[in-house]
């Protein structure tokens, strides 16, 4: 059994299934895995949506964990240590951490990849601007407006749609673990779950607040894919 007081942080997205590389029941499976019948002293569950910088849970986490002088410990690392907002809230919270993927990684390992991230999020970006200034200055034309893009639309705006759909999926099955917990907690009613997801900082689909009727679209969605035989 590993030895220590343990706060678990787990990270998963609004925008796509797997954009962390770990499902929420993956994450919780590697961290017990890793800590090896050791008990948590807390969980968190950050869902991320297109506010990329607003990180309650994480802040409530290093917090505990400074309470309770508790080791905070992630399943992957590997792409939060890319995030600078990720990087800069743990760094400066002097918490110990432990991740499960990177178990060697240490506040010296984030300091340089916070580093790297910003720079090459820096030179993506110039690079992008510069290749556009030359098109335009060549007098290419760029996106629908080009001849031989006309047809593309409709495709595009089906393609476009399935998109959404499929979002909408991912969304809700990265949310309902979440309402799954709250009911396990005894919030039952859709006002309750609401306000239980907002004080947890978890945003809808379009990045606002939760309310019973937007709760009822969420189970209703759920229920309308179970009967549709889907995941």
């Amino acid at each position: 059994m590993t030895k220590g007081n343990f706060i678990a942080y787990y990270r998963v997205s609004t925008q796509r299934q797997g954009q962390s590389g770990l499902g929420l029941d993956a994450q919780r499976k590697a961290i017990a895995d890793h800590l090896n019948g050791a008990s948590l002293a807390g969980e968190f569950t950050e869902v991320e949506s297109g506010r990329k910088n607003s990180r309650p849970q994480l802040r409530a986490a290093l917090a505990a964990c400074r309470k309770q002088k508790a080791t905070l410990v992630i399943a992957k690392l590997d792409r939060l240590a890319r995030n600078v907002a990720f990087v800069s809230a743990l760094l400066e919270s002097k918490v110990k951490f432990v991740a499960v993927d990177m178990p060697d990684a240490d506040t010296a390992f984030l300091q340089i990849a916070a580093v790297f991230a910003e720079w090459e999020a820096k030179k993506i970006s110039e690079r992008t601007s510069l290749a556009l200034q030359q098109a335009r200055a060549r007098g290419k034309k760029l996106g629908w407006s080009m001849d031989t893009r006309c047809h593309e639309q409709a495709e595009c705006a089906r393609m476009g749609a399935a998109a959404n759909r499929d979002r909408a999926r991912q969304f809700a099955a990265n949310v309902l673990p979440i309402v799954r917990d709250i009911r396990k907690a005894g919030v039952t009613t859709l006002d309750g779950i609401a306000g239980a997801l907002n004080a947890r900082g978890v945003a809808t689909a379009r990045g606002g607040e939760w309310y019973a009727t937007s709760v009822r679209n969420l189970l209703a969605h759920q229920a309308a894919q179970v009967a549709g035989g889907s995941d």
